[in-house]
C-alpha cells in the first residue's frame, strides 16, 4: 500500500484530533470525505467503521471494515475493530480468528480474547492467549487480571501469585509489577497483603485509577468500607468513566445508606458531561434495579432505548428492566436488539425470557434449545428450557425437575473438633455475625430482600470455624454425586464424583424477609445450610414461612407457575439441589433473624 499525500495525513491527523475530544459526528463528516476522495484508503475505512460501529450501524460498519480488511489483510488494527465487532454481533466463530491474528502484534486483541473466553467460562483458552505475555513481562492491568482469572479458574491461584511476586521481587520500585502482584494476590484471597501491595504502588507515585480499583477491591472484602469509598472515589476522579469503579462504589453507598439518589450521585454527576454515554445510563439503570427500582431502571434507558441506533447492549439492559414488570415491551426491545445483532446471546436470552413471560412457551422453547446448542452448562438457559415445558404440558419437566429426588436435605456432622452440632453451630453463628456486622443494607443485585449477604468468598476464609464447616460439607455432596449417577440430562452428565467449590457466602435476613426465586448461571449443584432460626420456624406444620421454596419462575409467566415443593428448615440442615432449579425463601416474620449459609459447586476442572 503506497504512502498517502502529506495533504491526507494532515486531515487524518485532524480527523484523529476530533475522535480524542468526543466529536463523533464531526469525525465521521470528514471521514466520510475521505473516504468518498479515497476510496482504497484501508485506514479511513477503518476508523470510519468504527466511528458507525459506535452510532449503532452495525451492517454499514462491518461492511466498511471488511473493505479495509480486503485492502490491507495484515493490519492489525482492523482485524482488531472487526473482530471487536462481530463478537458484539455474536459472532465469536468469526471474531476468535481474527482476534487470533491481531493478538499476535496487538496485546489489546489478546486482552478482549482472553476476556471473551473467560466470560465463556474457557479458562484453559483465555490462559492460552494470555500467559505468553503476561510472562514475558507484557503487565497491563487488564490483561493481567484476566491472566489471573484463568489461572484462578483452574484452581492455580498460587501459581499466578508466584509468577508476579518474581516480577515485584526483582523490580520492587515498578509500580507495574507491584500492581500485577496485587491483583494475583487479591484473586488468591490474600487481600492484606493485596492491599498492602497496592498501596506501596500507590506510594511510590504509580496513582492510577486501575491500582485505586485494586485496592479499593481488596478493601472492601477486608470490610474496610470507608477506605474503599476513598478509593473508589479518587479512581473516578482519575478515570471518570471507569464502569467498574461506578458499579463497586454504588454498592459501597447502597449498604451505608440504602438510597438509591446516594448509590447513582456518581453516575449522574459523569453523567452530566456525558449524557448519551449508553454504558454508564445503563451501568445507572443497573444500580437501580438491583435497588429494586426496575421502573425507574427502565424510565433512565427509554429515551436512549427509543433511539433509531440505540445499541443491542442498551436495548437488552432496558429490556431487562421492563420484563419484571411488562414482558411485552422487553419482547419488542428484544427483537430490535436481535435484529441488530443476529447471534448475539443476551438479545436472544432476553427474546426467550420475554416469550415465557407473554405465554408463547413454544417459541420460547425453540430459542431456549438454541442457546443451549452454544452453552449447554448455563443454568438460567436450562431454567428457561425447563420453564416452557412446563407450561406446555412436556413430560421431560417432571424428569428433570423432579423435586423430591433431587432436592436432598441432610443433617450435617459436627466437625472432628466440636464434641456437638449444637456447639459448632453456636461458634458458627458468632464468626458470622462478625462478618455481618459490616453491613447496614442489603447488596445491590442480590436475591435477597430485608437482609443482608457477606461480601468475601467464604470458601477461602481463614476462620477455622469456617474452614471446619466447608470440610464438613465435602461427604454430603459426594453423596449426593454418588447418589444421582450419570446421565444424559444436564445434572448428571457432568458428574465425575469430583468437584470444586464456585463461591460461598452467608444471608441473614431481618423480619419480612425473604429471597426473591432466581437460579445460579454458573453453578452446578447449589445449596442451603441452616445456621440458627427464629424459634418456632423449625418444625412448624402449620406454617411455611422462612421455608425454602421450588418451582416458582423468577420472572412473569402466563400464567403464572406457582410453588411446587417446599423444604423446611432446620438448624444445621444442608439442602442440596440443582443450581438450575428456581428456587426462593418465603417471608417470614419475628424478632430473630435467619442466618445461613449458601455455596455453588461445579465440576473439578482438569488443571
Amino acid at each position: 500500500m503506497s504512502s498517502p499525500p502529506p495533504e491526507l495525513l494532515d486531515t487524518m491527523q485532524h480527523i484523529g484530533g476530533l475522535l480524542k475530544r468526543g466529536d463523533l459526528r464531526g469525525a465521521h463528516d470528514r471521514l466520510q470525505a475521505v473516504v468518498e476522495a479515497h476510496p482504497d484508503y484501508a485506514e479511513a475505512l477503518r476508523l470510519l467503521g468504527g466511528v458507525r460501529q459506535s452510532f449503532g450501524e452495525t451492517d454499514s460498519a462491518e461492511a466498511l471494515l471488511r473493505k479495509a480488511m480486503a485492502l490491507d489483510p495484515g493490519w492489525g488494527p482492523t482485524l482488531f475493530t472487526l473482530g471487536e465487532l462481530l463478537l458484539q454481533r455474536g459472532r465469536s466463530d468469526e471474531a476468535v480468528p481474527l482476534l487470533k491474528r491481531a493478538a499476535q502484534r496487538m496485546p489489546q486483541a489478546a486482552l478482549l480474547l482472553a476476556r471473551h473466553y473467560n466470560d465463556r467460562q474457557q479458562p484453559a483458552e483465555a490462559l492460552a492467549v494470555a500467559a505468553p505475555l503476561c510472562e514475558a513481562g507484557q503487565l497491563q492491568p487488564d490483561l493481567v487480571t484476566q491472566h489471573v482469572a484463568a489461572l484462578s479458574a483452574l484452581g492455580r491461584q498460587d501459581e499466578a501469585v508466584a509468577l508476579y511476586r518474581r516480577f515485584a521481587d526483582a523490580a520492587p520500585d515498578h509500580p507495574a509489577a507491584m500492581h500485577a502482584l496485587a491483583i494475583a494476590l487479591g484473586a488468591a484471597n490474600q487481600h492484606t497483603e493485596a492491599e498492602r501491595t497496592a498501596r506501596h504502588a500507590l506510594n511510590r507515585g504509580h496513582r492510577s485509577a486501575a491500582v485505586y480499583f485494586t485496592q479499593a477491591s481488596s478493601l472492601v472484602t477486608l470490610g474496610d468500607f470507608e477506605a474503599a469509598e476513598t478509593a473508589l472515589r479518587e479512581c473516578l476522579r482519575l478515570e471518570p468513566r471507569h464502569l467498574d469503579a461506578h458499579d463497586h462504589l454504588a454498592r459501597l453507598v447502597w449498604m451505608r445508606t440504602g438510597d438509591a439518589a446516594q448509590a447513582t450521585a456518581a453516575l449522574d454527576q459523569t453523567l452530566q458531561g456525558a449524557p448519551g454515554d449508553e454504558a454508564l445510563l445503563a451501568a445507572k439503570a443497573a444500580v437501580l434495579q438491583g435497588a429494586d427500582d426496575v421502573r425507574g431502571a427502565y424510565a433512565c434507558l427509554a429515551a436512549a432505548a427509543a433511539r433509531p441506533h440505540a445499541s443491542p447492549a442498551l436495548l437488552v439492559r432496558a429490556g431487562l428492566a421492563a420484563l419484571e414488570f411488562d414482558p411485552a415491551t422487553a419482547l419488542t426491545l428484544a427483537e430490535r436488539a436481535l435484529q441488530l445483532s443476529p447471534n448475539a446471546t443476551p438479545s436472544r436470552t432476553l427474546l426467550t425470557a420475554s416469550l415465557l413471560g407473554i405465554g408463547d412457551a413454544r417459541r420460547a422453547l425453540e430459542h431456549a434449545e438454541l442457546l443451549l446448542s452454544a452453552a449447554p452448562d448455563d443454568q438460567y438457559l436450562i431454567a428457561l428450557q425447563t420453564t416452557a415445558w412446563r407450561m406446555l404440558g412436556d413430560a421431560r419437566y417432571d424428569v428433570w425437575c423432579n423435586y423430591p429426588q433431587r432436592v436432598r436435605p441432610r443433617r450435617l456432622q459436627a466437625p472432628p473438633a466440636w464434641q456437638d452440632l449444637a456447639g459448632f453451630l453456636a461458634d458458627l453463628k458468632r464468626s458470622l455475625q462478625r462478618l455481618h456486622q459490616r453491613h447496614d443494607h442489603p447488596l445491590l443485585f442480590q436475591s435477597l430482600r430485608r437482609g443482608t449477604e457477606t461480601t468475601g468468598d467464604l470458601t477461602r476464609e481463614q476462620d477455622p470455624v469456617i474452614q471446619a464447616l466447608f470440610n464438613a460439607f465435602d461427604a454430603p455432596i459426594r453423596d449426593y454425586l454418588a447418589y444421582i449417577g450419570t446421565g444424559n440430562d444436564p445434572l448428571r452428565r457432568r458428574n465425575r464424583g469430583t468437584y470444586q467449590y464456585n463461591g460461598g457466602w452467608s444471608v441473614r435476613l431481618r423480619s419480612a424477609g425473604y429471597h426473591t426465586n432466581h437460579v445460579h448461571p454458573r453453578g452446578w449443584l447449589s445449596s442451603a445450610f441452616y445456621v440458627d432460626l427464629p424459634e418456632g420456624m423449625a418444625g412448624n406444620a402449620t406454617s411455611q414461612e422462612g421455608c425454602l421454596a421450588f418451582g416458582e419462575p423468577g420472572m412473569p409467566t402466563a400464567p403464572p407457575l406457582p410453588v411446587q415443593h417446599v423444604v423446611r428448615p432446620e438448624p444445621g440442615m444442608l439442602v442440596l439441589f440443582p443450581s438450575y432449579f428456581w428456587h426462593g425463601t418465603l417471608p417470614f416474620h419475628s424478632t430473630q433473624t435467619r442466618l445461613t449459609v449458601a455455596f455453588d459447586v461445579v465440576p473439578e476442572r482438569e488443571r
